[in-house]
C-alpha cells in the first residue's frame, strides 16, 4: 500500500509540472507583426547589400592576385625560356668541342695508322734481308761442307798413298 501512495504521489507530481511549463504568449497585433516583418526585410536588404560588397572586394582581390600571378608565371616563363636557350648554347658548344676533339683524335690514329704501316713496312723488310742471309749462308755452309767432305777423301786418299809409299817403320 505504500508502494501505492508513492506512486501515486510520483503520478500527481508529473502530470502536474506539464501545466507549470507551458507559459502563455502575450497577444500581439497585426501593426506590430507588420512592422516587425517590415525591420526584418530591412535587415535582409542590408545583408544582402552587405554581402554584395564583400562579394565585389572578394572578386577585386582575386582579380588582383590573379593577375600578379599570372605577371610572376610570364617572368618564371622567361626566366626559365633564358635559362632553357642558355642550356642549348652550353650543348652545342659541348657537341661542337667534342666534334673537335673526335676529329683531332682521327686525325691521330690516321699518323698511328701510318707510323704502324711503316713500321710493319720496314720490319718486314729487314726479316726478307735475315732469311735471305739466312738462305745463302745455308746454301754456302752446304757448298762448303762438300768442298770439305772432297778435300777430306783428298787427304785421306794422299795420307794412303804417303803411307803406302813410306818404307816400314823399323827399316829407315
Amino acid at each position: 500500500m505504500k508502494k501505492m501512495i508513492y506512486i501515486l504521489a510520483v503520478i500527481s507530481l508529473l502530470s502536474s509540472t506539464g501545466t507549470w511549463a507551458v507559459e502563455r504568449a502575450p497577444r500581439i497585433t497585426d501593426r506590430e507583426i507588420v512592422e516587425r516583418l517590415t525591420r526584418l526585410e530591412e535587415g535582409q536588404k542590408a545583408l544582402a547589400k552587405r554581402i554584395d560588397d564583400l562579394d565585389a572586394k572578394l572578386n577585386k582581390r582575386i582579380d588582383d592576385l590573379d593577375a600578379k600571378l599570372n605577371k610572376r608565371i610570364d617572368d618564371l616563363d622567361a626566366k626559365l625560356s633564358k635559362r632553357i636557350d642558355d642550356t642549348n648554347k652550353r650543348i652545342d658548344d659541348t657537341n661542337k668541342r667534342i666534334d673537335d676533339l673526335r676529329t683531332e683524335m682521327n686525325a691521330r690514329f690516321d699518323t698511328l695508322q701510318w707510323m704502324l704501316g711503316l713500321f710493319i713496312t720496314i720490319s718486314l723488310v729487314i726479316l726478307g734481308f735475315v732469311l735471305r742471309m739466312q738462305w745463302q749462308m745455308g746454301k754456302r755452309q752446304t757448298s762448303m761442307e762438300a768442298t770439305l767432305q772432297a778435300h777430306k777423301e783428298e787427304l785421306d786418299f794422299l795420307k794412303s798413298l804417303i803411307e803406302k809409299l813410306l818404307p816400314p817403320k823399323g827399316v829407315l
